[in-house]
């Protein structure tokens, strides 16, 4: 692809925009750790909820939906919407409580929960895993995703795509700490979706406009176009099928652990809701980003998906890797200008990912380790070099994955695996007095040592079921069935076999976040004073009416974009009038706890 001066102006001040953010909020950020890693506590609603969704939208994001509905449809996207339910716990059961926690990181909630060595061990087992291992997993798919971009837009080799990548993005976050990514995050999620919606214009007009799309899909799929565009997976799906839909929205979105979609919330969603202002501003920012992450976004990468299915119907290399129909879309349809805005714009999203993810990750690796128990006698601008440095490690951890990694996807199956039955004892342990340290440690443990021989000693021929990509998804719903009963059953027994958490840090938690009497008898009465709050009753209302606003509003906007006029205005009719409910009850709940 050939880029004037004008798309190299755009690309050179998108650049000076991010660097200068970032040289902004230096001094700033080098204060004290607190400042680094989350702003003073003082972000509001809209810049949290904002920077959450520019987190998630990164460089592998468009590339993954693009894979996904190449190979399932609309519907295979499911995959990920069934996480909806898990956000949407997140934004009435537990937004509150992770602000009302006052921690800097979401593993430093263990020792305000847990009391003994379990809870020390738990404290830095979770920050070396989550800060190394996968983080790097993480960063490194969506580097692998702005590689595969780079490679076909500006045409530069491996090495030098991942080195670029690195050193910008470095060099903003380290320099501007959770401000400067905060703003930058603003500015870049514009941008990137600017970017999206133009490919996506573009795109769907150079296969014949909207309403081609369907008789393209025709002509090259034959029968199988009816289901490609359809919201809801067929029988016969190759890609999803309904068994592996049904455990979808049954038992994965609260079993499965997966960054930025953690049962009980966790991770750089935490870090925002720990930054938020309020409890208000904690919950409103985790409800901002669902509706944006879930009802906005997806419709621009779907429709580039469906354009470059019918464009490339017979060139093979995309055949081959669907993924990359989205890339060789900005080189073959983009004209000069827009061609610069797209390259920014990814850039712009794979940014805001990784500046996230090594704030975070150096987070925890100084907030959990090197400050507790390494050096706990340093001065704050001491911790925040240490802090910057680790970013720095982290970087390098990423590269090596990046390039081994081979697609994007395949940091999807790994995620979902490992992280496979862990969600329930994350939910529990805020509204179930007797977990302790113990619960948490053996339920990873399990979670890593099942779904990995299942996979690797088990395999599908167990089941009778094949190599096939449908078969596939069959063997891993299966698999998170067992896993997530087996262990659910560990940690369980695990439990009960190990003495509870001290009776005085049970009585300090309670007060401190006050999670509701339910399920926490004894404790609650030593401490009477704590009122009962809200009933699991309402949580459960709101919950409802917020996973009806987001499904009801995404199919509502699919449904217009199709020319499905008459529903498209019901859905967002009812999605409307979920979305009255949800505020006023938000309202009602905020006015109660003040």
């Amino acid at each position: 692809m050939n880029l004037t001066g004008v798309d190299w102006a755009i690309i050179a001040a998108y650049f000076l925009m991010s660097v200068a953010i970032g040289l902004y909020f230096t001094r700033r950020a080098g204060s004290s750790t607190s400042e680094y890693f989350l702003g003073g506590r003082s972000i509001p609603w809209w810049l949290a909820g904002v920077s959450i969704v520019a987190t998630t939208f990164s460089s592998d994001t468009p590339l993954l939906v693009t894979g996904i509905t190449a190979r399932g449809g609309i519907a295979g996207n499911w995959v990920w919407w069934a996480f909806v339910l898990s956000g949407m716990l997140t934004v009435f059961f537990f937004a509150r409580l992770w602000r009302r926690a006052n921690v800097v990181t979401d593993i430093e909630f263990t020792t305000i929960r847990y009391s003994g060595r379990a809870a020390d061990f738990l404290r830095v087992f979770r920050a070396v895993y989550l800060s190394i291992p996968i983080n790097a997993i993480v960063t490194g798919s969506v580097t692998l995703a702005m590689v595969k971009i780079l490679k076909a837009t500006v045409g530069i080799d491996e090495w030098t795509a991942v080195l670029l990548c690195f050193g910008l993005t470095t060099l903003y976050s380290t320099l501007g700490g959770f401000l400067g990514v905060l703003w930058t995050d603003f500015f870049q999620f514009f941008l990137a979706m600017a970017g999206s919606l133009g490919l996506a214009y573009f795109s769907v007009n150079a296969v014949g406009g909207l309403s081609a799309i369907p008789d393209g899909l025709q002509r090259n799929y034959g029968d199988s176009a009816a289901s490609i565009l359809s919201f809801v997976p067929h029988g016969e799906s190759a890609y999803l099928p309904l068994v592996a839909l049904a455990v979808f929205l049954t038992v994965q979105w609260w079993a499965v652990w997966y960054p930025g979609a953690e049962p009980g919330g966790g991770g750089f969603v935490a870090q925002r809701m720990f930054a938020a202002k309020d409890e208000k501003a904690s919950l409103l920012a985790t409800l901002s980003f669902n509706i944006l992450h879930y009802t906005l976004r997806p419709w621009p990468w779907i429709l580039t998906a469906l354009a470059s299915m019918i464009y490339f119907a017979n060139d093979a290399a995309v055949q081959a890797d669907p993924e990359s129909g989205y890339a060789r879309m900005i080189v073959e349809v983009l004209p000069a200008g827009w061609r610069g805005v797209m390259v920014a714009a990814m850039l712009a999203a794979y940014m805001s990912t990784v500046a996230t993810q090594l704030n975070w990750g150096a987070s925890y690796l100084i907030n959990d380790v090197y400050r507790p128990y390494v050096k706990k006698d340093g001065n704050e601008r001491h911790y925040v070099l240490v802090s910057r440095l680790a970013s720095v490690f982290i970087m390098l951890m990423t590269g090596v994955v990046a390039l081994t990694l081979g697609r994007v996807t395949r940091a999807l199956d790994i995620l979902l695996s490992i992280g496979a039955g862990t969600g329930l004892v994350l939910i529990l342990r805020w509204y179930w007095w007797r977990i302790n340290a113990w619960s948490e440690i053996s339920a990873m443990m399990a979670a890593a040592a099942v779904s990995l021989s299942l996979e690797h000693l088990v395999g599908p021929a167990a089941f009778g079921l094949t190599e096939s990509q449908h078969d596939a998804q069959v063997f891993f719903a299966y698999s998170l069935l067992i896993t997530t009963a087996v262990v659910t059953a560990v940690w369980l027994a695990v439990t009960y076999m190990t003495s509870p958490t001290n009776e005085q840090t049970l009585v300090a938690f309670y007060r401190r976040t006050r999670p509701g009497s339910a399920g926490w008898g004894p404790i609650a009465r030593l401490a009477p004073e704590v009122g009962p709050g809200e009933g699991a009753g309402v949580r459960l209302a709101q919950w409802a009416m917020g996973c009806a606003l987001i499904y009801f509003s995404l199919f509502g906007v699919g449904s217009v974009i199709f020319g499905q006029w008459g529903r498209g205005a019901l859905f967002l009719a009812v999605s409307l009038a979920c979305g009255y409910g949800v505020l006023r009850g938000i309202r009602e709940i905020t006015e109660q706890t003040k």
